[in-house]
């Protein structure tokens, strides 16, 4: 059974890249089973071992028959120039096979047959032309056959062993007839058989052994790699960041959440962290020094890192999670909301019906009997505090039947002038009080912001979006003097990789210690209103795939920017 793997992708990982190797996944070509792969016994390293260890042993046996004939430990031989020449031979045929495994001819399996046989046969003469089996030259017959034991599976082991047995027996029996000086005896000679076959099985055996483990071994290590290349499209798409550093404090892994969260452009494999994040680097020195662990603002987010070490040593590294105060207080929210929003669907009605009562009854009392002012002040009370219950269910059910983005290309530069047309329109208000700038636009080309200003939304979530942040700065963003100066900037950001959509406004600003919750649902600083709209403009944002921001304005007020990434 063979199995599909996926290759990694060549372009370096972030959010998207593990979306990219699952879908490549399917064009690649299959892999082969571990059990059919080619194993370092049948490749062609192990001709270039069977060369070497070949052309050693024949050097050594070579070195060994230049010596002095004369020393005591030396094997007696009876024909020392004949054997000379029969090693010299030997030496040429073995180079001669060195040419054959560069070339690849014949097959492998043929090349070690050829080399058994060659040098089973060359063992054989050499016991002849040293005078027999006695004379030490007995045993090489077995290293031949270890090789070809080791190097072909089958019972081809056992074929050379019969070879090398009927060599040495045979050449017993022709020096037993032929030569009279002949040393050695059958018996010697069935026991190098006995032998030969021994070290046959023996080494088959191992052989096999050692192929099961190496299948083993490459099996297990192309599970590993899968189990590998898993992890990291799991870790990609996780939604906390995951940073993996080494005791020298460089990144080895980050996720495309922990690119996001750190929003730098030296946030790379390979890079030093301190670099990369110094603020982070920082947290990690002051952790690391036993201070305790606190929150991380970064790039206008609050951060919570948390570390786990990989070991007891600076070598070992270590791992932190980057999590995202703000998307898990959103998510909070989100639950909440749902939460609520089934609880207003089911209730609404019982809710709606005791309000209409109460409205109806109030204007039936105010149209009866003449009322004095203090009556009439209470029953404005009851008017006015039943509108907002009424308009507090109204946000919350529509927040909680919100539609899904449907995304499509839209021309922004042309999309704010429609858009703003149509709320001057309907709220009764001039161009100086909602003005639009759009960055980049001239005279000569009108057409060309609109290439430029080309972003991928939602046209209902973002008018809704618009008509939020503009009733927004209608009831906080006036100025001293109690008049309305809003104004829409279009603009391109240096990188050319996002766009922003701001409002600003010259009202008081927000104060600081209400930055960090003016989007959180139901906060409000008016008497009236209901503290969902900035909310709900910053959830359809994320929707699209937008992000809405708060600043101060250079000219004084608040700013709320609607970033689009390119």
């Amino acid at each position: 059974m063979t199995r599909n793997r996926p290759r990694p992708s060549s372009s370096p990982g972030r959010g998207h890249a593990p979306s990219q190797d699952l879908a490549q996944a399917p064009t690649q070509a299959p892999r082969r089973d571990p059990m059919q792969r080619t194993t370092s016994f049948d490749g062609r390293d192990s001709l270039s071992w069977l060369f070497l260890s070949r052309l050693l042993l024949i050097l050594i046996l070579l070195l060994v028959l230049s010596l002095d004939e004369s020393a005591s430990w030396l094997p007696q031989i009876t024909d020392p120039w004949s054997t000379r020449r029969l090693l010299l031979l030997q030496t040429t045929l073995i180079l001669l096979s060195g040419f054959m495994i560069i070339a690849g001819w014949p097959r492998r399996d043929q090349q070690v047959q050829l080399a058994v046989y060659l040098d089973i046969t060359f063992a054989v003469l050499l016991i002849h032309l040293s005078g027999g089996v006695a004379a030490g030259f007995g045993l090489l017959p077995a290293v031949a056959v270890v090789w070809g034991a080791i190097l072909l599976e089958g019972r081809q082991s056992l074929l050379f062993a019969a070879l090398a047995s009927l060599g040495v027996i045979s050449q017993q029996l022709y020096a037993d007839l032929y030569q009279e000086t002949y040393r050695g005896s059958y018996l010697e000679a069935g026991l190098l058989g006995l032998l030969f076959f021994s070290v046959a099985a023996l080494a088959h055996l191992l052989s096999q052994r050692l192929r099961a483990s190496e299948r083993l071994a490459e099996r297990r290590q192309l599970d590993i790699a899968d189990l590998s290349k898993l992890n990291e499209l799991v870790i990609q798409e996780l939604n906390t960041g995951v940073l993996v550093i080494d005791g020298e404090r460089r990144i080895r892994l980050l996720n495309a959440a922990a690119q996001r969260l750190l929003n730098s452009p030296q946030a790379r494999r390979g890079a030093e962290l301190k670099v990369a994040a110094p603020p982070l680097f920082d947290w990690l020195r002051r952790s690391l020094g036993g201070e305790p662990s606190q929150g991380l603002r970064l790039h206008q987010r609050d951060l919570r890192p948390e570390l786990q070490l990989l070991g007891t040593n600076r070598p070992n590294g270590a791992l932190i999670y980057l999590h995202d105060e703000q998307a898990l207080l959103r998510q909070a929210q989100e639950a909440h909301l749902a939460s609520l929003g089934r609880l207003s669907a089911s209730v609404a009605h019982n809710i709606r019906n005791p309000l209409s009562a109460v409205t109806h009854a109030s204007q039936l009392l105010a149209e009866s009997a003449p009322l004095d002012a203090e009556d009439r002040r209470l029953l404005e009370i009851i008017r006015r505090n039943a509108g907002r219950i009424d308009e507090i269910v109204n946000s919350v059910l529509e927040l909680s039947h919100r539609h899904r983005a449907e995304l499509r290309q839209i021309a922004l530069n042309r999309w704010l002038e429609d858009t703003c047309g149509e709320y001057r329109e309907q709220h009764q208000l001039s161009c100086q009080e909602l003005a639009i700038e759009t960055i980049g636009e001239t005279t000569e080309a009108p057409d060309a912001p609109d290439a430029i200003y080309r972003v991928m939304a939602d046209p209902r979530h973002l008018r809704q979006i618009l008509n939020n942040l503009c009733d927004n700065a209608r009831a906080h963003g006036r100025d001293t003097q109690g008049r309305c100066r809003m104004r829409w900037t279009l603009a391109q950001d240096a990188d050319a990789k996002t766009i922003r959509l701001c409002l600003c406004d010259q009202g008081p600003g927000v104060r600081a210690d209400h930055r960090q919750t003016i989007f959180e649902p139901f906060f409000t600083t008016a008497a009236s209103g209901n503290g969902l709209g900035l909310y709900a403009a910053q959830a359809l944002a994320e929707a699209m795939g937008a992000r809405l921001e708060y600043s101060d304005s250079p000219q004084g007020g608040s700013c709320f920017s609607l970033i689009f990434a390119r």
